[in-house]
């Protein structure tokens, strides 16, 4: 496809149409932040597209992509109906995440988990855990902004579905929480209201944020969908060497999974790149690693020696998909544009990395027999 037939991305992924990014606003900064000027604009910027990620998601439910009874209910827009290739791309992105969650979740079952989640937003992973396993203790913590958590907490005191997945106390509304609250702590869930740049430190000596109910010895999954590809690359090297010396020292087995655009340089990829500049939007992480294979080197440059994967999302849906699932996908709504979406979905990808610490190899055995893009 030559670069004048590549498709309009400002219509694609502008606002409004709920493009692959889920830029769910991602724990960057908050009220009080000493930083102004040009950068308050991008993190503002990024902030703001939180509810275009919740009303692509409830997009995808709706037309029988994805089951997801929670998704709704963090939608505070009316649901418009997104393309069909971009419905497609949150499929396949939610489904491949979603296999190698359960697939650490469903190793040694009796053991607890932990997963953390950067950036969460309005992801509903949490609450469709507790439906899918509710014998398996899994300790569930998400980090982001305070203007987030704080509306995310405000959906879940308003719907019983939401605020019942996270205490055994009997209804009414067990929470009570107060309406200014943007944080909220238990053994299952906890909701913590931080800008994630304060995880950085360059001394030893300087006293990291307290993440309460953080277990430095479960084995831990931490999840950036779309989140550290808004920070540079050596501030995104900082946060996740506080989490693998800090908050999870080694043995304990930590991993690491994102979801992030690549290929920035060819003609699709720079009028990706304009597209979101014009939104005051930047991704330091898609030039810093542009291709699977610099992905796969920056997992292992962060500490995840035990293995390092990635393949791209065309890949994924080829490769992943059975062709039952692929038939009944096919069958939801027509899709004219195959040639764009195989071009959207090559240009996005999961990378996966994990340290086991030793001992009986927790994710080497959850994801062994998981194939990546050679």
């Amino acid at each position: 496809m030559t670069a004048k037939e590549i498709p309009n991305l400002r219509e694609l992924l502008g606002p409004r149409r709920g493009g692959l990014s889920r830029d769910r606003g991602r724990g960057r900064g908050g009220p009080g932040s000493p930083r102004e000027g040009a950068e308050a604009l991008k993190d503002n910027a990024v902030r703001g597209t939180d509810q275009d990620a919740a009303g692509s998601r409830a997009s995808c439910v709706e037309l029988g992509y994805l089951h997801d009874p929670y998704a709704k209910l963090f939608a505070t827009q009316t649901t418009t109906r997104r393309l069909p290739l971009l419905n497609r791309g949150t499929y396949v992105r939610t489904s491949a995440i979603d296999l190698l969650v359960d697939k650490f979740l469903n190793t040694s079952p009796d053991t607890p988990k932990q997963i953390v989640s950067l950036g969460a937003g309005t992801d509903t992973r949490y609450f469709r855990l507790r439906d899918r396993y509710p014998e398996t203790r899994i300790v569930y913590h998400e980090l982001d902004f305070p203007t987030n958590t704080a509306a995310k907490l405000a959906s879940i005191q308003r719907h019983a579905q939401l605020h019942e997945k996270l205490t055994s106390k009997p209804p009414p509304n067990p929470l009570t929480l107060d309406q200014t609250a943007t944080s909220y702590f238990s053994e299952t869930y906890n909701l913590h209201a931080i800008d994630l740049r304060s995880l950085t430190s360059t001394t030893d000596n300087v006293t990291i944020p307290s993440l309460p109910n953080l277990d430095p010895t479960l084995p831990t999954l931490i999840l950036s969908e779309m989140c550290l590809v808004y920070l540079k690359a050596a501030t995104v090297s900082s946060i996740l060497q506080t989490f693998l010396e800090k908050y999870l020292p080694s043995p304990t087995p930590v991993s690491l999974i994102l979801y992030e655009p690549i290929l920035p340089n060819d003609a699709f990829g720079r009028t990706m790149i304009s597209n979101l500049s014009t939104r005051n939007i930047h991704l330091p992480t898609l030039l810093a690693y542009p291709d699977l294979g610099d992905q796969r080197a920056r997992l292992r440059s962060y500490g995840f020696v035990d293995g390092a994967r990635a393949a791209d999302t065309e890949w994924i849906w080829k490769e992943w998909v059975t062709e039952e699932e692929k038939e009944r996908v096919g069958a939801l709504e027509m899709l004219d544009e195959l040639e764009e979406l195989e071009m959207l979905l090559r240009h996005y990808c999961v990378a996966w990395g994990w340290r086991d610490g030793g001992g009986e190899g927790v994710f080497t055995k959850a994801w062994d027999d998981v194939a990546e893009r050679r």
